[in-house]
């Protein structure tokens, strides 16, 4: 490693990509997994990274396989074990369980927490923990308390359990991640490291990453939380994956959540649970875009503008009669955004509908609706009533969601070694 830094900072490391030696990218760095000594004083062992492959599966690879670290990557010498990490109770991860810990400089008695820890590599080729950056509790109007770099022999807490371990620095380099890689850090998280990164988060980003949890996660987690914040969360969530969780709650629960719940917003999910499991109507996304038969192009392109529409839900505007609002007015027609972005922005969307599109009925199976999308190539299709009035509309990342198994985030096991890239392995 003649390049590599002397000192590298280990929270810096983690979202990094990791390269095989021809420079495909096979993984991201997700953690940093180090065994600690008998002796508080003496430097921890820097035993590899956690690495995430294959989108979602994460593995372990051995610092004697990392060749190079510089500041935007991670090189290795292109062989990984595929079998996915399982921590041991020797073993520490670095963000999700030394990040934030209440420590004490021994030399001047300041108490502070972690938000950092550098590894240098030994005289044996060893990697180790070298240093260790405090931070102070914020005192009076300063934004932040003061900051301290000090040796690893000279802090006291890092080698003892700690049950009330806060979340601040972790919860920076997750507000750094997409919610499905916050989901996956916080899956792997010890229950009680992950129930104070739970009360960290805002509501709004609380529902993103639950969204990416396995359901067994989202329940666990929904029922930790006091019925007022789990119902302020809900209502956050798109409302079928809410009423997805909803339905895997016990009877009693799910109905004081909907109590709590805003009126809008609990009969949007009451009404995607009347709908058999595995259908259009259960599926489907009772908020797509909606307009009016008097909206110009103009008007369809500034709502597709909003950011927090999911690429799905933005390929298609839907014109309706009043009222707006699902169940909607009589269903004119769906209009592509690919279709608007070459017609004059005063022109009608009325005038750009796609006549051939024939809507779904909430009762469609799941391989119907699967059929539908593949034969006519469309990311989302409109769902309708007997009346012809708009319900919702299923999109290619709903469908994908209810086809796969119930535990496709924990993906089978596969056989390793291999070389070379993984696939999947970007993103």
């Amino acid at each position: 490693m003649s390049s590599t830094p002397t000192r590298v900072y280990l929270a810096r490391l983690v979202g990094l990509p990791i390269f095989d030696p021809q420079g495909d990218q096979v993984a991201k760095v997700r953690d940093i997994v180090v065994a600690l000594r008998s002796s508080a004083a003496s430097q921890p062992r820097v035993l590899g990274l956690v690495a995430e492959v294959f989108g979602r599966r994460r593995i372990f690879v051995p610092m004697t396989r990392v060749t190079n670290i510089d500041s935007g990557q991670v090189y290795t010498t292109g062989l990984l074990n595929m079998r996915r990490f399982e921590q041991r109770s020797t073993e520490t991860l670095v963000m999700g369980q030394m990040l934030d810990r209440r420590v004490v400089i021994t030399e001047t008695g300041v108490q502070g927490t972690v938000y950092d820890v550098a590894m240098e590599q030994a005289r044996n080729r060893d990697w180790v923990l070298s240093r260790v950056a405090v931070q102070e509790p914020s005192k009076g109007f300063r934004r932040r308390g003061q900051t301290h770099t000090v040796e690893w022999r000279d802090v006291e807490g890092l080698a003892r359990r700690e049950e009330t371990q806060g979340a601040t620095h972790l919860m920076a380099t997750l507000s750094e991640m997409r919610p499905a890689d916050a989901a996956n850090v916080i899956h792997d998280l010890p229950q009680e490291r992950r129930l104070a990164v739970v009360a960290a988060m805002g509501d709004e980003r609380l529902a993103d990453v639950l969204e990416e949890l396995p359901e067994e996660d989202q329940v666990e987690i929904l029922e930790q939380l006091d019925s007022e914040r789990a119902a302020d969360v809900l209502e956050e969530m798109s409302a079928d994956d809410a009423a997805d969780l909803i339905a895997d709650l016990h009877p009693d629960t799910a109905a004081t959540l909907l109590a709590l719940m805003e009126p809008d917003e609990a009969e949007d999910v009451r009404r995607l649970m009347s709908y058999a499991d595995e259908t259009a109507g259960a599926m489907m996304t009772p908020e797509p875009v909606i307009l009016s038969p008097d909206a110009t192009i103009a008007d369809a392109l500034a709502h597709v503008r909003n950011p927090e529409l999911t690429p799905a839900l933005a390929a298609l505007v839907y014109v309706c009669r009043q009222p707006l609002e699902t169940p909607t007015g009589k269903l004119l027609g769906a209009a592509h955004i690919q279709r608007l972005l070459r017609e004059p922005p005063s022109t009608l969307v009325a005038a750009a509908l796609d006549d051939s599109m024939d809507p779904l009925r909430p009762d469609a199976t799941i391989d119907e609706v699967a059929a539908h999308l593949a034969t006519y190539n469309l990311v989302a299709a409109p769902v309708v009533d007997d009346e012809g009035r708009l319900l919702g509309a299923v999109t290619v990342d709903d469908l994908l969601d209810h086809m796969l198994p119930d535990n496709w985030r924990d993906q089978a096991e596969r056989p390793g070694p291999i070389t070379g890239p993984v696939p999947g392995g970007e993103g």
